[in-house]
């Protein structure tokens, strides 16, 4: 008999073979966002750590924020953050009547939805992640279960049952339920990895607007920028 992956998977019935499709296709689908996701995160760190190094420098806040108003680009992270929180306090900053009380709550929100966004945006397709970490596994189960059903239906036809009668169908079982744990045990493992490194980055996000917060309130006392 010849039981290679290729054989098997070409006289599989129908239904195995749908199944290894979608699998198939789940598994494609996952690496695609894992390596996505996994460049954005090491990017907004990467991009974290050099405008932090920026911001402490000791640097005029002013030119700071009008260099990134020069560049004309699209921030993320905590230049986001501090693009969002510096744009509100120099606005509300020329308003007559802010006291210092308002002219932070109205920058705290600038920052609260600045770091909202990039949030969602680090989360972006994490569902599907964990979607395809919880079905496939199930889906794969269904192709082994409807393999073994069809190895077995073959036998109620011959009076004497043999090993070579069983096996292939027995293998396109065990192959569907393989490439379940192919799609589903990479897709769980970057769901959890990249989990973590979210809540540490939204853990950063929080520590610079509380960091950012006090120098802003120190101008606001002072009624300088």
């Amino acid at each position: 008999m010849d039981l290679s992956f290729l054989k098997v998977l070409l006289d599989a019935s129908v239904v195995v073979q749908a199944v290894m499709l979608v699998l198939a296709a789940a598994s494609v689908t996952s690496w695609a966002i894992i390596l996505k996701k996994r460049g954005a995160l090491r990017a907004t760190r990467a991009a974290a750590h050099d405008f932090e190094g920026a911001f402490w420098s000791g640097g005029d806040l002013s030119s700071l924020y009008r260099r990134i108003e020069t560049e004309k680009k699209q921030t993320t992270g905590i230049e986001s953050i501090f693009e969002f929180g510096f744009r509100e306090f120099t606005r509300l900053h020329k308003q007559a009547g802010i006291d210092g009380t308002q002219l932070m709550e109205g920058c705290r929100r600038a920052m609260k939805v600045a770091q909202l966004r990039e949030i969602d945006r680090l989360e972006q397709h994490l569902e599907m992640l964990a979607t395809i970490g919880s079905i496939s596994p199930y889906v794969g189960l269904f192709g082994t279960v409807w393999g073994i059903m069809h190895a077995f239906h073959g036998l109620a036809t011959v009076q004497q049952a043999t090993l070579q009668m069983v096996a292939p169908g027995i293998s396109e079982a065990l192959i569907a339920t393989a490439i379940g744990l192919f799609a589903a045990i990479p897709a769980v493992v970057a769901f959890n990895r990249f989990s973590d490194q979210v809540s540490r980055l939204e853990l950063r996000f929080d520590t610079f607007m509380e960091e950012f917060s006090t120098i802003l309130q120190r101008h606001a006392a002072t009624r300088v920028v």
